[in-house]
């Protein structure tokens, strides 16, 4: 088969590819006939948002047997020469010589055709969608956060581990986890210490993860910084916009650092993977302003240049007791933030993300390190517009007997995290991290309102296909 030239090369190298021979291969999105004997056909092969012209000349033999066989959706390979294009929305086009029909695609079933369809319409058929020009820069947009989150990282000198897809511990003490099992479905779920475990595959309770936090604690402490890239589980019955059953985390952790240096560490990584995206995917995100948040970049841009706002809990209580809103959900200290709290700071009050420490102790997961003031930890929610809660971390508890009496006020046995409370009895040291949810993030930066649309294939409750 013929190497093909990616059509996002063509179009960024448009002065060396003039005049010369290509071969592309891609998908037809559309195809018009002129009464001129001349048919245009709008090709893309996914590598950008552009589609190439392609000119093809119908009283030519090699191309006239096919050209009425190029309906929307083919698989195609076309080979041509690139020339300067006379028409309006392109510089370039390709004036065809040859073509292989590798895949027709009936028009009478095919069912993106050129119209805009709904989302809702679109996870109907996922395993089409990506072909669309919205999910098409989703994927785009998601691979290249990806590479840069790493790139980050690597530069910062953390480490890349993995850690356990199936584990034994659930690391929010919230019990929303699913259970891994070979044992018969059809038995009652038996408690943690009967006997019929031993006839199961793991013989104890095994669950996929809903954190790597606690094991990447395990290294930090070993190679001082880590950082894990992985998919997380929550059997969380929540059928909302902001929530999937399977997600994935970006979960870095630090030895001999405090919460001063996570908040920090989250501003840089949120300032670089931003400046990233606006450098290298000015087309897809300038696609999401004009089509599907119109202050999209403006958010952006502040996301680049400007530092975080950052203010207590306590603080915040206050703020928003006094702001001029109607909010659905009462504003009293001890109380979560909703939604609806966080975009009011980070939409109307600051206009910017916002970054809330020093949380109720009660409110927060035992392993958080608790204030001087016995009422609070040291933690931290990272908010940003339209999204609310992206980022969630704090400094962990190094004192073990401290830790012993979190994990007793929050119901959590010790002897089921035995080897966690060691790790604070054999050099112990001050250790902090927190946890990036990707999909949040990709959110964030196209603009989009359901978190469905931003993962290839969404896991929620009473849906799991492919």
């Amino acid at each position: 088969m013929n190497k093909a030239v990616r059509i996002v090369d063509i179009f960024r190298q448009e002065s060396t590819f003039q005049g010369t021979d290509v071969v592309v291969h891609g998908w037809v999105r559309t195809r018009r006939d002129s009464k001129a004997g001349v048919s245009f056909v709008e090709l893309n092969d996914g590598s950008c948002l552009k589609n190439l012209q392609v000119v093809l000349e119908r009283d030519r033999p090699e191309t006239a047997t096919l050209a009425d066989r190029l309906t929307t959706g083919s698989a195609v390979q076309i080979r041509g020469t690139v020339t300067p294009s006379p028409g309006k929305g392109q510089s370039i086009e390709l004036l065809a010589r040859d073509i292989v029909l590798f895949g027709w695609a009936d028009p009478a079933r095919y069912p993106l055709q050129k119209k805009r369809h709904s989302f809702e319409f679109l996870r109907t058929i996922g395993h089409l969608r990506p072909r669309t020009n919205t999910l098409g820069a989703v994927a785009r947009i998601r691979n290249r956060l990806s590479y840069a989150i790493h790139t980050f990282f690597q530069q910062e000198g953390f480490f890349y581990i993995h850690t356990p897809i199936i584990t034994t511990s659930d690391c929010e003490g919230a019990g929303e986890v699913f259970r891994v099992t070979t044992l018969n479905p059809t038995r009652p779920t038996p408690a943690p210490d009967e006997a019929v475990f031993q006839e199961d595959f793991f013989q104890k309770p095994t669950f996929l993860t809903v954190s790597g936090q606690l094991q990447a604690e395990i290294y930090a402490l070993a190679l001082g910084k880590v950082y894990t890239f992985g998919p997380t589980f929550r059997a969380e019955n929540s059928n909302t916009s902001r929530h999937l059953a399977e997600f994935w985390m970006i979960e870095p952790e630090m030895a001999f650092a405090d919460l001063n240096d996570d908040l920090a560490l989250a501003q840089r990584l949120m300032h670089f993977v931003v400046s990233d995206l606006l450098e290298t995917a000015s087309d897809d995100l300038q696609f999401f302003a004009r089509f599907v948040e119109p202050s999209l970049l403006d958010s952006l841009e502040t996301v680049a240049q400007q530092p975080f706002e950052v203010i207590t809990y306590s603080e915040a209580v206050d703020l928003l007791k006094k702001a001029d809103e109607a909010f659905a959900f009462p504003v009293e200290w001890g109380a979560d933030l909703q939604s609806e709290h966080e975009r009011y700071l980070t939409e109307k009050k600051f206009r910017k993300p916002v970054a809330v420490i020093d949380f109720p102790r009660d409110l927060k997961p035992f392993y958080m390190r608790v204030n001087d003031d016995g009422k609070t930890v040291a933690a931290m929610d990272v908010l940003v517009p339209r999204v609310g809660e992206i980022i969630g971390g704090s400094q962990r508890e190094e004192r073990r007997e401290v830790l012993l009496e979190q994990m007793r006020r929050k119901g959590i046995s010790p002897e089921a995290y035995a080897w966690y409370v060691e790790l604070r009895e054999f050099g112990s040291a001050p250790h902090c991290g927190f946890g990036l949810g990707l999909e949040r993030l990709v959110q964030f930066v196209t603009g989009l309102g359901n978190i469905r649309e931003v993962i290839p294939f969404p896991r929620t409750p009473g849906h799991a296909d492919f």
